[in-house]
C-alpha cells in the first residue's frame, strides 16, 4: 500500500469520526432541549379553610362545618393478583361494605371514585393506607403511551367540598337559617341564605387556604427546610351567641306542646335580659331541619320574630299610655267614661269586652279598655303620637343580628291628627309591629325609660381562641325614668288583678299586657286572630323583658286563655333552670 492510499483511508476515518460525532452532539443537544415528562423535584399541597360554627352560649355547636373528601383509584395501576387485598383494605379503612365496592370497580378501566362523602377523620386513615398499598406493590407502574415514560397512580384522597352540619337538629331554627351549596372548581362551598347563617356570612365564611410547597421526597411528600413554604389555613369566625342550649330546648318543647294544646298556627316567644340586652331565648314552635328541608317546611323558613308583621291590638295601650303621662296630659287617677262598652267616635264603634262605666286612667289599662284609651289618646297630637311611637322603634329594625325584618308600619302625624285614627292606633290596630320590635319597646319600662336594642349574638371568636365582643347598642331614653316607674307598677297591678292574673308567680315581680288583634286578609278583617303577652319578669338581682305571640289559635281567642298561658310557662322554665330565683 503506498502513502496516497494510506493517506486517504486516514483522512475517510477521521471524516467518519468527525460525522459520528457531529451525529452524537446533535443528539445530545436534541435530548437536552426536548422536553421531557420527568417527575418534578417539586411539589404542592393545598387544603381548603373552614366555614366557621356558631356556639350556643354555653359552648355547644349549634352549626358547624365538616370537611368532605372523595376516594379515586385507577384500575389499570392495581396489580390484578392484588384486587381482593385492595378491596378488603379499603372496605375496612373506610366503612363501606366490599361488595359495594367490587361493585364499582368491576369491569371498570380507569378513575374510579369510590365514595364522595368520606369524613376527614377517614380520610387520614385512607391517607395511610395509601401509603402502605404503595409499599406493598399493590399499584404496579404502567407506561404511558403519549410519553414513553412508566407512570404510577395510587388512591388518592382528594378534598371535595364541606358540608353543613347540625348536631342538634331543628335547634334554634329558624333563627340560624339555613345554606346553600355552590361548586367553585369541584369544590363544594357553603353560602348561608337566611337567619344568622346569612346575616354573618362575611364573618363565617373562610380567609386563606393552607398551602404548602417544596422540594418533594421519593414518596411525593414535602421536604419541610428553610426551601421550603408554607401558608396556614385561616377558617371563618366562629359566632357565639347569648342563647344557651338548655333553656332553649326546654322552651322550644314547651312551645310544641301549647302549640297543639291550643291549635295554634305557630307560637314564637323571646326572652332578653334587659340589662344587658342579652336575648336568651328566641323560639317558635315551626321548625325545620336545615340539612333535608321539605316543601312542607316552606313556610317556616322565615324567621317569624322579625318577618311576621302584625296588627299587635292591646299590648300597645301602655305605650299610648305612657307618651301621654310623659307629656302630663293623664293623671293615673283621672276618671274615664266606659260608656257601658260601647263608644262612637266619628263613624267609628269602639267596643269593649267587658261593660265599664266609669274607671280611672290607669285602670283602663289593668282592664284593657278600647274605650278609655281611645278617649284618652285624643290628648295628644298626631305629630306627638307619631314621633313617640317612633322614638319606641317602631317602623324600625328592631336588632341588627337578623336579615330581612318586616319593619311594620305607623299611621303617618296627619292621619293620627284624624280622631278615627288615633283611636284605633291607641289599641294597637292600623299599625304593624313584630315581635322583637315590642320586646324592645317593651325594655322601657322596667329600664327607668330606655329602650334597649335586642343582642342574640354575643362575640366573634377565631381559631386561637381570641374573643371579640360585639359591643352593646346605645340605650335610648324614649320617657322619663318616672313615667316608666309608673307604668311599670300599672303593668304589675295587671297581672295582680287585671287580663294577666294567670302569669303571677310567688316570690317573683311580673308585670304585662295582654293583646288580642283581628287577623286582615285581603284588606279586611277576618274571624281569626293573634293573641299576645308582653311583660317583664323580675327577681332581687335579675331583671328579663319576654314576649308571647299565638298566631291563629283555635282553642281561644283570649290572650288570656293563650299567650298568657304560655308566658306563665315559659317563667317556670326558668326559675326550674335557674334564671329567675323566687323570694319565697
Amino acid at each position: 500500500m503506498n502513502s496516497k492510499t494510506k493517506s486517504k483511508k486516514i483522512f475517510l476515518l477521521y471524516t467518519l469520526i468527525a460525522i459520528a460525532f457531529l451525529i452524537f452532539l446533535s443528539v445530545m443537544l436534541l435530548t437536552v432541549l426536548k422536553h421531557r415528562h420527568l417527575p418534578s423535584l417539586y411539589t404542592k399541597e393545598t387544603s381548603k379553610s373552614q366555614r366557621g360554627s356558631i356556639i350556643s352560649a354555653d359552648g355547644f355547636h349549634i352549626a358547624t362545618t365538616q370537611k368532605l373528601y372523595k376516594a379515586v383509584v385507577n384500575t389499570l395501576y392495581i396489580d390484578p393478583q392484588k384486587m381482593n387485598l385492595f378491596i378488603e383494605l379499603f372496605s375496612i379503612y373506610s366503612g363501606i361494605d366490599s361488595k359495594e365496592i367490587e361493585k364499582k370497580l368491576k369491569n371498570a378501566k380507569g378513575s374510579v371514585v369510590l365514595s364522595y362523602n368520606i369524613t376527614e377523620k377517614m380520610a387520614q386513615y385512607l391517607k395511610k393506607l395509601s401509603y402502605e398499598l404503595r409499599r406493598y406493590d399493590v399499584f404496579v407502574e404502567r407506561k404511558n403511551p403519549k410519553t414513553g415514560y412508566a407512570t404510577l397512580h395510587g388512591l388518592n384522597i382528594i378534598e371535595s367540598g364541606e358540608s353543613r352540619e347540625y348536631p342538634y337538629g331543628n335547634l334554634l331554627t329558624p333563627i340560624i337559617g339555613y345554606p346553600h351549596k355552590q361548586e367553585e372548581d369541584g369544590y363544594t362551598y357553603i353560602k348561608g341564605v337566611k337567619g344568622l347563617e346569612k346575616r354573618f356570612e362575611r364573618a363565617l365564611a373562610p380567609r386563606q387556604d393552607e398551602l404548602r410547597q417544596g422540594k418533594r421526597d421519593v414518596n411525593s411528600y414535602i421536604i419541610l427546610n428553610k426551601q421550603s413554604f408554607s401558608k396556614p389555613h385561616i377558617n371563618g369566625l366562629n359566632i357565639q351567641l347569648n342563647i344557651p342550649v338548655g333553656l332553649q330546648i326546654r322552651v322550644e318543647r314547651m312551645l310544641d306542646a301549647m302549640k297543639i294544646q291550643l291549635e295554634a298556627k305557630e307560637i314564637i316567644c323571646a326572652v332578653m335580659d334587659t340589662k344587658s340586652a342579652k336575648v336568651i331565648t328566641l323560639a317558635s314552635s315551626n321548625r325545620y331541619l336545615p340539612k333535608s328541608i321539605k316543601r312542607s317546611d316552606y313556610p317556616s323558613l322565615n324567621s317569624a320574630m322579625t318577618e311576621y308583621s302584625f296588627e299587635p291590638g292591646s299590648v300597645i295601650k301602655p305605650i299610648t299610655f305612657a307618651l301621654l303621662l310623659d307629656k302630663g296630659l293623664v293623671n293615673p287617677y283621672d276618671l274615664v267614661n266606659g260608656h257601658n262598652g260601647r263608644f262612637k267616635i266619628g263613624r267609628k264603634v269602639i267596643t269593649d269586652e267587658h261593660d265599664f262605666d266609669w274607671l280611672s286612667a290607669e285602670n283602663v289599662i289593668v282592664h284593657s279598655s278600647n274605650i278609655g284609651i281611645a278617649q284618652l289618646a285624643q290628648k295628644l297630637s298626631g305629630g306627638e303620637f307619631y314621633e313617640g311611637l317612633l322614638d319606641f322603634g317602631f317602623a324600625k329594625k328592631s336588632t341588627p343580628d337578623l336579615v330581612y325584618e318586616r319593619q311594620g308600619s305607623i299611621p303617618s302625624a296627619n292621619q293620627l291628627n284624624n280622631e278615627i285614627y288615633k283611636a284605633t292606633c291607641s289599641y294597637g290596630y292600623g299599625m304593624n309591629a313584630n315581635l322583637m320590635q315590642l320586646i324592645r319597646a317593651y325594655s322601657a319600662f322596667d329600664n327607668n325609660g330606655r329602650i334597649v336594642t335586642p343582642k342574640i349574638v354575643s362575640s366573634f371568636v377565631d381559631a386561637r381562641g381570641q374573643i371579640k365582643k360585639i359591643p352593646n347598642e346605645e340605650q335610648i331614653q324614649v320617657i322619663k325614668s318616672a313615667t316608666a316607674d309608673r307604668v311599670k307598677k300599672i303593668l304589675i297591678k295587671t297581672v295582680n288583678e287585671g287580663t294577666g292574673k294567670k302569669t303571677k308567680t310567688e316570690g317573683l315581680i311580673v308585670g304585662g299586657k295582654t293583646g288580642t288583634a283581628h287577623i286582615v286578609e285581603g284588606g279586611e278583617y277576618v274571624n281569626r286572630y293573634n293573641t299576645a303577652f308582653l311583660g317583664f319578669t323580675n327577681d332581687r338581682e335579675k331583671k328579663y323583658t319576654m314576649g308571647v305571640i299565638v298566631i291563629e289559635p283555635k282553642s281561644s281567642q283570649f290572650a288570656s286563655q293563650t299567650s298568657v298561658l304560655v308566658f306563665k310557662k315559659i317563667i317556670d322554665i326558668m326559675v326550674e333552670e335557674g334564671y329567675l330565683t323566687p323570694n319565697l
